[in-house]
């Protein structure tokens, strides 16, 4: 129920009290336990049971799920969603694959595309990028009429990516700087699965436009 597939927590159980001799190998399959499993491998001393070591091995079978398999599995534990995601699970569910340990941590990843979080301007924010809310503030309306331009027929990560490529080598801008100004804005949150792109991709052409006006109307009123 908490979102942990039979094989990695067989997986993880033998490992409870028990250490292979003849490998440093930590994923298991069962003919594998099997071949390599001997009495001499056996703790006395009690197992301790680690949340996060579980959590660790679960991740590793995800990864090493086909995607159509993982998206199928995924799906139930997304729960009701809104159109504009459900026409692009299979998307969102590759981009999630990566990021988690469980798949009972679904909702809280993709709750911000979802519902908007609250506007914070500090996230705005990056050292790294050269990025303050002052630039954010002046970028962002330039991007907008950017991103509006865009048909409906073209709205894709990589036609997307394409455009702004083209933006940034045209202005002479940081790509850092502009792909961060963009992902904030669209996603009012500072960790994301996905990119800019990715992520306007994922929400369709209205959505995403209401979400960047909104933001740069919040950061207008500062």
């Amino acid at each position: 129920n908490m979102g942990y597939l039979p094989e990695a927590i067989v997986n993880y159980v033998a490992l409870l009290g028990w250490n292979p001799k003849t490998t440093n190998q930590e994923i298991f399959s069962m003919d594998e336990l099997i071949a390599h499993f001997s009495l001499e491998g056996l703790s006395k001393s009690p197992a301790v049971f680690d949340y996060d070591k579980l959590g660790w091995i679960n991740g590793e079978y995800f990864k090493a799920m086909d995607d159509a398999a993982f998206a199928q599995k995924a799906r139930e534990f997304a729960g009701e969603l809104p159109d504009y995601l459900e026409a692009n699970w299979e998307s969102l569910a590759a981009l999630l694959k990566t990021r988690l340990t469980r798949f009972g941590e679904i909702k809280d990843e993709i709750s911000f595309l979802i519902d908007m979080p609250a506007f914070d301007a500090e996230l705005y924010v990056n050292k790294r990028n050269k990025v303050t809310v002052e630039k954010a503030v002046e970028l962002l309306p330039t991007l907008l009429e950017l991103i509006e331009n865009v048909e409906e027929s073209e709205w894709n990560n990589d036609s997307l990516y394409a455009k702004l490529e083209a933006f940034i080598e045209e202005k002479e801008l940081k790509k850092g700087l502009v792909m961060w100004v963009l992902r904030i804005a669209v996603a009012g949150q500072k960790v994301t699965p996905g990119g800019a792109t990715e992520l306007l991709s994922l929400l369709g052409k209205e959505i995403s436009l209401e979400r960047l006006k909104k933001s740069l109307a919040n950061l207008q009123d500062l």
